[in-house]
């Protein structure tokens, strides 16, 4: 089902989803070793606001970062203001429209009861001055975030949905690596699916179903019936990154064997069709069409991604023919429906039943060592 949320997001720009402490916790936990010596940058992260922050700056010590920076473009409390910040020349009743970033390059337990916690931190961002300064306009692509992001060592933040192409491609033209949330399908950009297929990115271990709950000021649109409270539901999201993780080695176990019945051909190019990943089969030497969530599962060991049909340009890549206007009339005649016409360049194969079909959103993929059939 569409996800009515990150959808609206992306065309009206709406942009103001705070991740969960919990969901933050659950994911960092496997990449702990990357962080030792580091500069941690969080470069959409208000920390009067960002989760980001307040986890990076209360396990600051046991990660043993060198330094934090959190950047912010704009104010927008909703999360509960556990740190709020007071500014010279701003009232405190004043609306926090200030773009600022803080630098932190250590974390004391100041009131003395054995642990950092959330008081330190605030009596750290309000006692000294150094930590805190304000910025032109907090933007990512501005050259005061540029030259932060240069000093950088690892990124990991909640970059904005309608802007993650553009933030993804700012992360690998200065070489950095990172942890950050975006959608699944924005590996069917053209710019961003190649970074897959080379092998330059991958998913990180992701948000149980697939589906994170955010904090945010916008309407919770959303189908699915786990809503919370004060939260937005935004199905289809995950974790991209460039870090080394242990599930990139693991290798899928295959169960299946290839059989043609099983396996559709697709009538305008050279793979088949495999409808789940579970169903991948051991034996199959050729190119097949897996679901996107595929690099859930994704050893570069075990696999490699050949291309992918989610535009026209990825499909053209693979050097797939257009549709004819004999298989088009098959499809109207079998009640497609859709908006499907002659010279259109889509993936298409007939199902089990015979019945003309357009595939959804694959990447291709050939496995690297197909076992032989008994």
């Amino acid at each position: 089902m569409a996800n009515k949320n990150l959808n609206a997001a992306k065309v009206a720009k709406k942009d103001e989803f705070y991740t969960q402490l919990s969901d933050i916790e659950r994911e960092l936990q496997h990449y702990w070793k990357h962080f030792r010596g580091k500069v941690v940058l969080c470069n959409c992260d208000d920390p009067y606001e960002s989760n980001f922050f307040k986890y990076f700056a209360l396990r600051f010590n046991q990660l043993g970062l060198k330094k934090l920076i959190c950047t912010c473009y704009n104010g927008s409390p909703v999360t509960g203001n556990e740190l709020a910040i007071h500014f010279d020349g701003f009232d405190d009743d004043e609306p926090k429209k200030i773009a600022y970033k803080v630098e932190i390059t250590e974390v004391k337990d100041e009131n003395g009861d054995g642990a950092v916690d959330l008081s330190d931190v605030q009596y750290l961002l309000k006692s000294d001055r150094n930590v805190l300064s304000i910025l032109k306009t907090g933007d990512f692509r501005s050259q005061e975030c540029i030259e932060l992001l240069k000093e950088a060592d690892i990124v990991v933040t909640n970059p904005p949905f309608s802007l993650f192409r553009e933030y993804i491609g700012q992360l690998m033209e200065y070489k950095k690596k990172f942890l950050i949330i975006g959608s699944q399908k924005s590996i069917g950009c053209k710019e961003i699916f190649p970074l897959f297929q080379e092998n330059k990115i991958w998913w990180g271990y992701g948000f149980k179903g697939a589906a994170a709950h955010f904090f945010s000021p916008y309407e919770d649109t959303a189908t699915a019936g786990d809503h919370k409270k004060d939260m937005i539901r935004v199905s289809g999201v995950t974790w991209f990154t460039n870090l080394e993780i242990p599930k990139r080695s693991e290798e899928m176990d295959l169960v299946c064997r290839y059989s043609p019945d099983e396996y559709p051909r697709y009538e305008n190019y050279n793979a088949i069709e495999v409808g789940k990943t579970t169903d991948i089969p051991f034996d199959y030497p050729g190119i097949m069409g897996v679901p996107i969530t595929f690099l859930d599962k994704y050893c570069p060991d075990q696999f490699d991604i050949v291309g992918s049909n989610s535009s026209t340009d990825l499909c053209k890549m693979l050097g797939v023919q257009p549709l004819g206007q004999d298989w088009i009339n098959r499809y109207r005649a079998a009640g497609g429906t859709g908006h499907n016409t002659a010279n259109m360049v889509r993936i298409v194969y007939n199902d089990k039943s015979g019945k003309p079909k357009v595939a959804f959103q694959r990447i291709f993929i050939r496995n690297k060592h197909p076992q032989a059939s008994c």
